[in-house]
């Protein structure tokens, strides 16, 4: 899967749950101050990302570092290449 398609997929999660646009979706978009997500947005996000990509990211301390999209694109790149098999079964 490229990156392009995993950022698509990424993007998709905050269009759906956070009825975001997707021309405000861009890599420096700060996901608290930007979007105005609260901690509770973030555990439905982060559950989202493990439901999509079937990820874990319960005990990943890298979670506790996101603060840009950027940020969630790199992880979740992180994580698919750590799980190929995994991302393997999602639609291209």
């Amino acid at each position: 899967m490229t990156r392009d398609r995993l950022i698509e997929l990424i993007n998709q999660i905050f269009v759906d749950q956070f009825e975001l646009e997707p021309e405000e979706l861009t890599p420096e978009k700060r996901i608290f101050e930007d979007f105005a997500l609260d901690s509770l947005d973030i555990v439905d996000l982060i559950t989202g990302l493990q439901r999509k990509f079937g990820i874990s990211l319960r005990d990943n301390k890298d979670v506790q570092q996101i603060r840009t999209l950027q940020d969630i694109y790199d992880l979740v790149e992180k994580l698919a290449r750590d799980n190929p098999d995994l991302i393997a079964k999602l639609p291209e």
